[in-house]
């Protein structure tokens, strides 16, 4: 089976209909399919497109940044954060959940003894709304299955590449 690669222009868009992202301005957003490099429900959505396409694509929470989940929001003792170490609402790190690889962690809350964080990625339990546009559709070359682009992924965050374990990271 060989892998496709896909560039596509898109507006990501709320339910509100309030735009979150979009590629305007800049080159089209490429993935090779099966690579995991966009979320899941995407990449299946965009699976029949082909050259000039274009489509609208609602994409559950659940294919997308998946559900919020209550038990990534937790209070860690100051104790488990580097000594003279300022940190400010808003920072992110990188650690290690229970069952589960690395994920960022948001500063939400500064208390008197612990810190208030939260491990959900910012769209979790949102449903995601995409009008996107094919741009190239064709058969990946060893080089594109090298590259590590892709975006609207597990980090698509683009601040999450720059977290470092426990280094704040001030965006």
């Amino acid at each position: 089976m060989t892998n496709r690669l896909v560039a596509f222009h898109y507006v990501l868009k709320n339910q509100d209909g309030e735009t979150l992202d979009d590629s305007a301005g800049s080159e089209p957003l490429k993935y090779v399919e099966g690579q995991s490099q966009i979320i899941p429900g995407l990449e299946e959505a965009l699976k029949p497109l082909k050259l000039g396409d274009k489509k609208n694509v609602k994409i559950e929470a659940a294919n997308a940044y998946g559900e919020y989940e209550e038990a990534l929001v937790m209070d860690l003792p100051k104790t488990q954060f580097p000594a003279g170490e300022t940190i400010e609402v808003g920072d992110q790190f990188r650690m290690n959940a229970p069952d589960s690889p690395p994920r960022i962690f948001t500063v939400m809350e500064l208390k008197t003894d612990s810190i208030r964080v939260d491990g959900n990625h910012p769209l979790a339990g949102t449903d995601l709304y995409f009008d996107v546009e094919i741009t190239e559709a064709r058969e990946a070359t060893e080089a594109d299955l090298e590259e590590e682009e892709g975006c609207c992924g597990a980090d698509h965050e683009h601040d999450h590449d720059h977290a470092h374990d426990h280094e704040q990271s001030k965006h």
